[in-house]
């Protein structure tokens, strides 16, 4: 979970430039990216699960919160600094690796279950429906909904303190509550940050594609914790 939203994106060198030739390269170099983000976080995961970086990050829960606040707001600092050169692609392929081991704390905990790999593939079908709702919604609402922007990040505040007061607290009922607050407004901040490269309010994919795949990834990993949680599978 991560309440950092990228700056506005530059318009160098699209000057003279169709706006609907520059939106449709921009939604279309976004897309693609996001597409290729995934392998890297997928490899991240299968990382910290067979070196067994999961298992230790289990025992140090606030150690592994400093990890990830550290590592994930430092690399996105350094995406945001070198968006408009390759080495802002690379950055983005690294960071996605990175939240893929992170992320391989939860899916280790999740696989530990008799229908594990049922509710990964459950988790990874909801957030699908969801991006495709949000995708088919930025095109056809009218409304400029950029100014919900303010609201969702005072919301996003809000569930990053409660979640690092939880791993102090250990409160069943509020991690619940967080991963559902989380899932509806990171699925709102989906819609904002699509809709803002539909209208071309946006014009550098790598801040698209990093603004997207941070709502992607905080919609599946709360989907996912709340699936296990009601689920009731037993432990292997």
């Amino acid at each position: 979970m991560n309440d950092y939203r990228p700056s506005p994106f530059n318009r160098v060198g699209t000057a003279g430039a169709p706006g609907e030739v520059v939106r449709n390269r921009v939604l279309r170099n976004t897309y693609w990216l996001l597409a290729v983000s995934l392998i890297p976080t997928v490899l991240g995961s299968a990382v910290g699960l067979y070196t067994g970086i999961n298992r230790v990050m289990a025992t140090s829960p606030g150690m592994s919160a400093i990890i990830f606040l550290l590592g994930a707001f430092g690399l996105m600092y350094a995406i945001e600094r070198n968006k408009n050169n390759g080495m802002g692609v690379a950055l983005l392929l690294g960071f996605t690796f990175f939240m893929g081991v992170m992320l391989s704390r939860l899916l280790g905990f999740v696989l530990g279950m008799q229908n594990g790999s049922q509710l990964i593939m459950m988790a990874f079908g909801g957030t699908a429906v969801v991006f495709g709702a949000m995708a088919t919604l930025s095109t056809t609402i009218k409304r400029d909904l950029s100014g919900m922007q303010k609201w969702l990040f005072a919301g996003a505040i809000v569930i990053l303190v409660a979640a690092l007061a939880n791993i102090f607290l250990q409160l069943p009922a509020m991690m619940l509550a967080i991963s559902t607050l989380a899932v509806v407004i990171f699925s709102a901040f989906m819609l904002v940050d699509l809709q803002r490269v539909v209208n071309g309010g946006e014009t550098n994919y790598v801040s698209a594609t990093l603004a997207i795949y941070l709502d992607v990834y905080n919609v599946f990993s709360n989907l996912l914790f709340l699936l296990s949680a009601f689920s009731g599978g037993n432990r292997n």
